[in-house]
């Protein structure tokens, strides 16, 4: 489909939520796609992650929500990874703080997004690990979530919330939000817990969990801190094919729901 605006959201800390988001977005620059990931992150994990010093920025996210600077401004072309970013440090719980003071409608992401979109063909959003106003102008900009989470028990309560939140705004605010996609991370089929809980999501969620797993794996765990995706720190290892796959399985995913969309157009056009 193209020109999609995805959030990777959980508000559960330490599931691979970072990972996934750098490393999907680095596959798909891989299989000649553009994409831009923005973080939303006050940590800037996915600015470090991304090969880029959080701590020697001149525009970052926090000035884009604010209004201080247009997307354009803000944007770091070809990072190291091959897709453009918009960077983030702890400046942006400045804008945290605007945004929850103004209570108007959670906007300010959208509309400075919608002078981009058109030149990406996907946009990755990657959110805090909590449901604040920066997650939730995430979501209200976004076309989709992606929701990375391991498979253990307290992970199924955390969906429960984020689910509820994405109901709640889908009703509100975003008719288009929907769960794009579930991949389970750090997952060690051994374990009978994990596969218990896989077992459930792939029941509740059906076809919105991806086939493709990511194992724990140390290259994986080790690439942020060289500033690079795993598939440039070592694309030999079992963390780099398992997200080259999820890209494939993305793609063809994506396709699918293009043909579909238009054959429900042309049928809807017949129709009328």
């Amino acid at each position: 489909m193209g020109n999609q605006i995805l959030a990777f959201a959980n508000q559960k800390g330490g599931v691979g939520k970072t990972t996934s988001c750098i490393n999907l977005a680095a596959s798909l620059v891989l299989s000649k796609k553009r994409v831009l990931l923005c973080d939303l992150d006050p940590q800037g994990n996915a600015t470090m992650g991304s090969g880029v010093d959080k701590n020697a920025l001149d525009l970052t996210m926090n000035d884009l929500l604010q209004g201080k600077a247009t997307a354009e401004q803000v944007i770091i072309k070809q990072t190291p990874a091959g897709y453009d970013l918009i960077p983030a440090n702890s400046d942006l719980t400045a804008a945290e703080v605007v945004l929850v003071k103004k209570q108007a409608q959670p906007i300010s992401l959208a509309k400075a997004l919608a002078l981009v979109k058109d030149q990406y063909d996907y946009i990755f959003l990657d959110c805090p690990p909590s449901l604040n106003m920066l997650t939730v102008n995430a979501l209200v900009a976004a076309d989709g979530i992606i929701i990375a989470m391991q498979c253990e028990y307290f992970a199924l309560e955390g969906l429960t919330d984020l689910v509820n939140t994405m109901k709640q705004l889908q009703a509100t605010v975003n008719p288009r939000l929907e769960v794009k996609g579930i991949i389970r991370t750090m997952y060690d089929g051994r374990n009978r817990l994990a596969a218990e809980v896989s077992s459930q999501l792939v029941q509740h969620f059906k076809n919105r969990v991806f086939q493709t797993v990511i194992p724990r794996n140390v290259r994986l765990a080790e690439a942020p801190s060289y500033g690079l995706p795993v598939q440039l720190y070592d694309k030999h290892s079992r963390g780099s094919s398992a997200y080259l796959a999820l890209a494939g399985e993305f793609l063809r995913r994506d396709k699918l729901a293009s043909n579909r969309a238009k054959k429900e157009k042309s049928a809807a056009k017949g129709y009328a």
